[in-house]
């Protein structure tokens, strides 16, 4: 995968027209943003899930910028020849334009993502024409938008009647006017989410959004069921059981350092004969 060129707005938008699915993982992490690189992955997102995932919140709300251009850099490094695409935190983008430039500007230069993602829809459009004016791509978020969980009552199916799809459908017609160059669609009922993908030019990414977005996203580690405690959920699909094989591999660690068979010989290092004289005080002597 040495050779392989990032994506970006224009090929991804070209993509949608060819009827080509966009995959797009999260990752937070070096080692993670190297594995999905060599994996083929079109995209990534450093979203602010890291919150849950990585840093032990129960919601995303208490991520920070500076945890988002910390993890962004990491990721970055991880994936140079990937499109990454970082997270806007909760109220970074909600005060005035100064402060959300600020924020863009610190993802960008010190993270350095290609795009930002902004979780909203009429109430962000302002903020999205502005930095996108700015000359920074930016992807929007609409349906369960995790950012406004206590004002949603929840983790609640978005789409679920003609009200809501109406919303929703205006919500991304918004994003795309106001310049977004891509639409997350998350947990919208999957018939809702093909009427907006197809109502749009620019390309939706689907999570718990159906069959008929122009690309999906999952989180790393529910792809990998790399958790402690992994929790199932029905609009996810696991490829691996990292989350067995890493407590697998830590027991039988624990289990040989008890028993002392971890180090064995072949672990060791030998000292010649002379250190060994010069460590007890002359030859012959040993440990008292």
């Amino acid at each position: 995968m040495g050779s392989k060129q990032p994506l970006n707005i224009v090929k991804m938008k070209k993509m949608k027209g060819d009827r080509v699915p966009l995959s797009m993982v999260t990752a937070y992490d070096y080692p993670s943003a190297m594995l999905a690189e060599e994996a083929g992955v079109d995209m990534i997102l450093v979203g602010d899930s890291l919150g849950n995932v990585v840093l032990g919140y129960d919601t995303t709300l208490p991520v920070t910028i500076d945890d988002m251009v910390y993890h962004t850099r990491s990721v970055v490094r991880g994936a140079p020849n990937t499109f990454v695409v970082a997270d806007m935190p909760f109220m970074t983008y909600h005060g005035s334009i100064d402060e959300t430039l600020r924020g863009v500007r610190r993802l960008m230069q010190e993270g350095r993502a290609h795009a930002v993602k902004m979780e909203g829809g009429l109430e962000i459009c302002e903020a999205v024409k502005t930095v996108v004016g700015a000359g920074v791509p930016v992807l929007g978020h609409i349906g369960l938008t995790p950012q406004s969980v206590n004002m949603i009552g929840g983790y609640r199916i978005q789409g679920k009647d003609a009200k809501d799809a109406e919303r929703l459908l205006e919500q991304a017609k918004a994003l795309e006017a106001a310049g977004a160059f891509g639409v997350v669609l998350e947990l919208v009922t999957e018939e809702v989410a093909a009427e907006i993908s197809k109502a749009l030019t620019i390309p939706t990414i689907g999570i718990g959004a159906g069959r008929h977005c122009d690309g999906q996203v999952l989180v790393f580690h529910d792809v990998l069921r790399y958790d402690a405690n992994y929790r199932e959920k029905r609009f996810v699909k696991s490829y691996a059981d990292v989350g067995s094989l890493i407590r697998e591999g830590i027991s039988s660690y624990v289990r040989e350092v008890k028993e002392r068979s971890f180090p064995a010989e072949e672990h060791v290092f030998k000292a010649d004969e002379s250190v060994l004289a010069n460590l007890y005080g002359g030859a012959g002597k040993g440990v008292e």
